[in-house]
């Protein structure tokens, strides 16, 4: 993979909820690529996002960008958006620009999967 390369991997979808690897780096280059694939799966109906990061070596702030747009829209659309094993370079990004406190973020893909996925019963928690 070269360094304007960017993978997201749709790993698994259940009615709303759509998990997707990401790996690579986000920036400049690569963050619209990362944007627009997750605005498809929004209007595809995959307004519940699980994106799991932890094959970013690196992400920069059009890559903070990209995500907080992806969050936008996801919460526009009724839905939420949550980031799943953050790398710690990115997690400490994450807590200096305070996103930690707007985005939510979990240890793993599971914990993520259940903080935003479908309930039973149509019973959904917001992250």
């Amino acid at each position: 993979m070269s360094e304007q390369e960017l993978l997201l991997t749709v790993e698994e979808t259940h009615g709303p909820l759509a998990v997707a690897a990401v790996g690579g780096e986000i920036d400049f280059h690569t963050a619209p690529i990362l944007r627009s694939r997750a605005l498809d799966l929004i209007e595809q109906g995959r307004n519940r996002l699980v994106l799991d990061l932890s094959g970013v070596g690196f992400c920069d702030s059009a890559g903070l960008n990209a995500l907080i747009n992806i969050w936008h829209a996801a919460q526009g659309a009724g839905g939420a958006m949550a980031l799943a094993s953050v790398p710690a370079r990115l997690d400490r990004m994450l807590k200096l620009t305070g996103l930690d406190t707007v985005l939510a973020i979990y240890p793993t893909a599971d914990a993520a999967i259940a903080a935003v996925g479908p309930r039973p019963g149509g019973e959904q928690i917001v992250g």
